[in-house]
């Protein structure tokens, strides 16, 4: 994409994302890593009549296995306290799970992640219609007591909500604190540290992340009090234990968040080898009508389990009911004040 127009998308979400004349915000990207997203961000900022600054961190040495809560960032506290002095970071580098991200907005500071391919970008730019619905469902999911889960493949296991909050993700944020994830459109929770039991089957055609593959044969999880007791299948299930063992952490096999899907403009068919553009798999995480659980970390909703371990795991065809309430039934969304038009 080239510069006029990567900077016109990113016009349109700092638009959405409140930003007015005179606001600090700090493009925060990592050795050569996403530049020309800075040079968008920058330009666009200046439009609105913002303060605009680029931090740039070292380039990160080469990791295997992906740690979620790691940074650059962690070494460089000068770089936190800046960071905390602004009013809105647009985050480059993807701090998510991170203590520094956390003290960031704890300052007040609303932070934008945005990783994707800029193409991606464009296709899911944000919207109000989407805000709208995503919060309608952030408020369904906040009543609720029993999440239940079920799917024709065996999947039958029930979340209790009585500690974490909801977090709504519809790709813009306005509000200081707040953390949001350009693109997204999705809401989702975490379930008692010892309340979640059941059995969930992730059938072919669901999706590994962050292997960013689709499942070809069935993995059956058991959970017993909130946390895999069991991981059983092919070669796809075998390849998920040992990407965990890899991380030496049993707290890997804690439950993580669930919730569902809400953006009709993200496809699940763009994981096909060839066609996946790149990034960390926001768009299928998106999907109108999925639903995903994962497994590993819940600090980000204040939880005791910070384990760099993550999956997530969107799933099709499911049926998700909140307190006995149906939400979504086989893979699309049945309450009426939460459908969008399906593009």
């Amino acid at each position: 994409m080239d510069h006029a127009s990567f900077t016109e998308i990113c016009l349109h979400q700092l638009k959405m994302s409140g930003v007015h004349e005179g606001e600090k915000l700090i493009v925060l990207t990592q050795g050569n890593d996403r530049l020309d997203y800075a040079d968008a961000f920058m330009a666009a900022g200046a439009r609105l009549g913002a303060k605009m600054y680029h931090m740039r961190l070292p380039a990160p040495p080469v990791v295997g296995a992906w740690a979620v809560g790691q940074t650059g960032l962690a070494a460089q506290p000068d770089a936190v306290e800046a960071l905390k002095a602004c009013d809105m970071l647009i985050d480059c580098v993807f701090l998510l799970f991170s203590p520094e991200q956390f003290a960031i907005q704890d300052a007040g500071t609303r932070i934008l992640t945005a990783v994707e391919p800029p193409e991606l970008l464009a296709r899911m730019l944000p919207t109000k219609e989407l805000r709208e619905k995503v919060e309608i469902g952030a408020e369904y999911l906040a009543k609720a007591k029993v999440m239940r889960i079920t799917s024709p493949h065996g999947t039958d296991v029930t979340y209790k909500l009585n500690t974490y909050p909801t977090v709504a993700e519809y790709a813009c944020t306005d509000t200081p604190g707040r953390w949001d994830h350009w693109p997204s459109g999705f809401v989702f929770t975490g379930g008692d540290d010892d309340g979640v039991d059941g059995q969930i089957v992730v059938a072919t055609g669901d999706i590994l992340l962050p292997q960013n593959m689709y499942v070809r044969e069935p993995i059956t999880y058991t959970i017993e009090k909130g946390w895999v007791t069991d991981i059983r299948g092919g070669l796809d299930a075998e390849l998920v234990k040992s990407y965990m063992e890899a991380f030496n952490d049993p707290r890997g096999m804690g439950m993580s968040h669930v919730g569902w899907g809400m953006n009709p403009a993200a496809k699940w068919h763009g994981m096909t080898p060839g066609e996946f553009p790149g990034g960390m798999g926001m768009e299928p995480r998106s999907f109108y009508g999925n639903v995903m659980f994962s497994t590993g970390p819940n600090n980000e909703l204040g939880g005791p389990n910070d384990t760099p371990c993550h999956l997530d795991i969107p799933m099709r065809g499911c049926s998700l009911f909140l307190d006995d309430e149906p939400i979504v039934i086989d893979g699309d969304l049945v309450v009426k004040e939460m459908q969008m038009a399906r593009h």
